[in-house]
């Protein structure tokens, strides 16, 4: 079985945490029938429907701060039946976190579960989903402003 591990940075503010915790439930959930929001509406994206997940299980982890951490959620993937790791750095540009820490911690984590492999992907940098949840962004800002700047007579 393929789980899909979740990382995020992890932070002191809860806010931020909670964020991590529901992309690893949206990406559970991915093969849901609910249509992506279109770019510009104010969701700040979705999830590719009609595709079953290319994983059995998703966990959230956090690279430092937060729990659980990157040992604990590869151990929850594990516990379910998989034996084959995808880690997704939540990371929006390549780091040392993304090239060396996350790694580190994997290979850490792999070492008390033999038989198991893992592989990284790519942070999201230029994506082209990237590009467009920025277009989106910068558009609602743009119509919220509109929206509350007074009328011109």
């Amino acid at each position: 079985m393929r789980g899909l591990l979740v990382i995020g940075h992890g932070s002191r503010r809860a806010e931020a945490n909670a964020t991590v915790v529901e992309l690893a439930r949206t990406l559970a959930g991915a093969d849901t029938d609910s249509p992506a929001p279109a770019p510009g509406d104010g969701s700040g994206g979705g999830v590719p429907t009609g595709t079953p997940p290319a994983w059995d299980a998703v966990e959230p982890a956090f690279l430092e701060i937060a729990r659980p951490d990157i040992a604990e959620g590869y151990a929850a993937l594990v516990r379910t039946g998989c034996s084959e790791i995808v880690a997704h750095p939540f990371f929006l540009f390549d780091g040392n976190h993304t090239s060396r820490d996350i790694p580190d911690a994997l290979a850490a984590a792999q070492t008390d579960h033999p038989g198991t492999s893992w592989t990284v992907t790519q942070p999201l940098g230029l994506h082209p989903g990237v590009v467009r949840a920025v277009q989106a962004r910068i558009e609602d800002a743009l119509h919220q402003a509109a929206a509350a700047a007074p009328a011109h007579s």
